[in-house]
């Protein structure tokens, strides 16, 4: 099965709400590889890789997300995949593009 990846930009009350660790715990009963942050301008940013079936499957969850968050905007950016993503972890310090 091939392997894509997507970059999610989440908008909304999405810091705050744990929604770093609801997706984390999301993609990994999922099967995906990648990461979650928060941005300085309050949107959550998510890279996933996997299947298709996978990465839409997270797509689909970040569009309601935990709890306690409220989505409004869901972005969604096509990117080539770089088969370097072995896990899902939360970021702290990765840079933006």
């Amino acid at each position: 099965m091939a392997t894509i990846r997507r970059r999610a930009l989440i908008s909304g009350r999405v810091q705050g709400v744990a929604f770093r660790a609801y997706t984390s715990q999301a993609a990994k009963s999922i099967g995906v590889a990648g990461w979650v942050q928060n941005l300085p301008d309050g949107r959550v940013e998510a890279v996933f890789e996997g299947t298709p079936e996978q990465v839409q499957a997270m797509i689909d969850w970040c569009r309601h997300g935990p709890p306690a968050s409220r989505v409004d905007k869901v972005e969604v950016i096509e990117e080539r995949p770089c088969g370097d993503l072995t896990d899902f972890e939360i970021a702290y310090t990765r840079g933006w593009y």
